[in-house]
């Protein structure tokens, strides 16, 4: 069942005079779980709706449209699925204490997944929920596999279901659909051996796992060797060269190279971060895999739209200790295009602790702490991935509150280096 959380102006909806709050039961008389099984059941020309009212009354809505016209009928928010795991490295405990309470839900929600490209462990779901998966074609799926030997899975997440991935994964594929995997590499635990019978398990499997990324556990001063420690950097550097065997392997039995490590990876390992051709088509950025060579890319593609800005004259770049060195690089050529001082500030993040070091986990309060008060002429340039939708930082200072710090100096949040320094 679905509740109606929004009316489209001028729709069909509105024209059978649906109401918020009514809830839709059946779609052509099947069942309706949730929003994105009533998109899937909606698609059809001609609908049969079965819905209850607010006021109680049951109403059958027989609808034939047009392919192209919306129903105008937006589904409120559905329960997220919950986790069911306890896994060794979870973010959710290296929370502070006082970590807002969005920041406390342990979500592993397929829908999640397929339509925000978020990692799910398909330990919430049995045989019924695969069978969904294949029947409604959702994929790509984006799936945390960690490892394949189901004994090392069952340990890293604590779930006696943990153990049937490679199973849940071949059915998913044979059933035609595809999906993203990633590993958390947390040292002693699914590295060395284990990386490797993952690489060689999820290599096999088909050209239906599209993609795998190798990504460094993330620990915070709250979770830190508990019981879980950081890749020291030898670990690092042995585990990006686990991964090339198969990248060259990828790369001549299907013309991409398959595996991708995180640029953290290479961060740790001391290793300069791969040009641009490592990427392939830059899938997985979204997961911390080229990030840094967009940024770098990008300004130098992109670096002749700069040009001086009326009334600033300093330009000031907060980011976290890991991109400090790649601005750094950049800022000789910006400051030459802007006509001004360019200087970047690293903030140290206190909010997690030092172990947390990427610009998008800084702290509306570590910014506050970090940067001296504004003056006229100053420009403040803030990542733009460390704030929400609602344009929060991660520990619940609005970005009104940072602006209004720092006036009458300028601040600016921005995703894109160069897009920054010339919005208007």
């Amino acid at each position: 069942m679905v509740r109606i959380g929004e009316i489209g102006q001028g729709s069909i909806a509105e024209a059978l005079e649906l109401r918020i709050g009514t809830r839709i039961l059946t779609v052509n008389g099947e069942r309706v779980r949730d929003g994105l099984d009533f998109m899937f059941r909606t698609a059809d020309e001609e609908i049969e709706l079965e819905a209850v009212g607010p006021d109680g009354d049951r109403v059958v809505y027989e609808i034939a449209r047009d392919p192209s016209e919306s129903l105008g009928i937006v589904p409120a928010r559905d329960k997220i699925r919950e986790c069911a795991n306890e896994c060794v490295f979870c973010f959710i405990d290296g929370n502070p204490p006082d970590a807002r309470d969005p920041l406390w839900l342990r979500d592993d929600d397929f829908r999640l997944s397929f339509t925000y490209g978020s990692y799910v462990t398909l330990t919430n779901l049995g045989p019924r929920g695969l069978r969904r998966l294949v029947e409604q074609r959702i994929s790509p799926l984006y799936v945390s596999v960690h490892a394949t030997d189901p004994n090392v899975r069952i340990r890293l997440l604590k779930n006696d279901r943990a153990g049937l991935i490679v199973e849940q994964l071949r059915e998913l594929l044979e059933g035609g659909l595809e999906v993203h995997t990633q590993v958390v590499l947390c040292p002693e635990w699914n590295d060395v051996e284990e990386l490797d019978r993952t690489i060689r398990d999820l290599y096999a499997l088909g050209p239906g796992v599209l993609t795998l990324s190798v990504v460094p556990v993330g620990l915070t001063r709250y979770n830190l060797g508990r019981p879980v420690r950081p890749l020291r950097r030898d670990e690092a550097a042995a585990a990006l060269d686990q991964t090339e065997g198969i990248r060259a392997s990828a790369s001549r039995e299907r013309g991409q190279h398959w595996c991708y490590a995180a640029d953290e990876l290479f961060l740790i390992a001391g290793r300069d971060v791969p040009e641009a051709g490592y990427y392939d088509d830059w899938t997985l950025r979204e997961n911390g895999v080229g990030a840094v060579r967009a940024l770098v890319d990008g300004f130098e593609a992109e670096k002749d739209r700069i040009a001086p800005v009326e009334g600033v004259d300093r330009i000031r770049v907060v980011t976290g200790i890991s991109m400090r060195p790649f601005f750094e690089e950049l800022v000789p050529e910006a400051s030459r295009r802007m006509g001004c001082a360019v200087e970047v500030l690293t903030v140290r993040n206190r909010y997690f602790g030092p172990s947390v070091t990427i610009a998008g986990l800084l702290a509306g309060g570590d910014i506050l702490d970090a940067v001296a008060e504004g003056r006229p002429g100053d420009l403040l340039l803030l990542p733009g991935e460390a704030l929400n939708g609602d344009r929060v930082f991660i520990d619940g200072v609005a970005l009104a509150e940072v602006e209004a710090r720092f006036a009458p100096a300028a601040v600016r949040p921005g995703h894109d280096f160069v897009e920054a320094l010339t919005a208007s």
